[in-house]
Formats: C-alpha cells, structure tokens, sequence
C-alpha cells in the first residue's frame, strides 16, 4: 500500500504505507489510511521529526557505502534498509513548505 501526503504548498510525497504510518507515529498522528496535520499543528509534527532523525543519527552506527545492510518487510520479504533520516527528509520538507505557506498537510491512499 502507498501512502501519498500532499499539500497545496508543495510537490506530493508518496512512501509505502509501513513507513508512513510509522512517521505518522511519531508525528504523534494516528497511523491510519487517511488523515491532517493542521497548521496549528505543523511545528510540533516538524519538531518530532527532526528530533527522531538525530536520535536515528546518534544511534545508527555507520555504514559504509560498499556495505549493504536489509531489513524485513511486513509482508515477510527483504529490502535494503533505509536509515530514518532519508525516509523522513522529503516529508520534512513538504511540512515546512507547508508551514511557510500556512496549508495543511493530507494523506490518502
């Protein structure tokens, strides 16, 4: 399942649905198929965001470019893992456009 956010500030950021629910978490959002971030809300959803970036940061040791490190997929298989701060940047990005642009930022399938 895709999850797509949007916003009339900015471009559209589409993630698999096992990650954006678990932004959504940490956003402090219910992980469900639909869904807003207000205005009012925005800061606190950005601040979240960043904060667990630096703690992913802080925890993740590093990799090096040549080695390749997976994860398993809800659905049992495997994919190359993908560190917090690269699945969360682009979202980060639409929540401040957003922000900026007092718009609020929605979610669908």
């Amino acid at each position: 399942m895709l999850i797509i956010f949007k916003s009339k500030a900015a471009g559209d950021v589409m993630m698999f649905g096992d990650v954006a629910m678990t932004l959504m978490k940490i956003m402090g959002k219910a992980a469900t198929e639909r869904g807003i971030v207000t205005v009012e809300q925005l800061p606190d959803a950005i601040a979240r965001l960043k904060a667990a970036v630096a703690q992913d940061k802080a925890e993740r040791p590093a990799v090096d470019h040549d080695e390749r490190v997976y994860e398993k997929t809800p659905e049992g298989g495997k994919r190359e893992a993908v560190s917090l701060a690269r699945r969360a940047v682009p979202l980060i990005e639409l929540l401040e456009y957003s922000l900026k642009e007092n718009e609020p930022v929605v979610w669908g399938v």
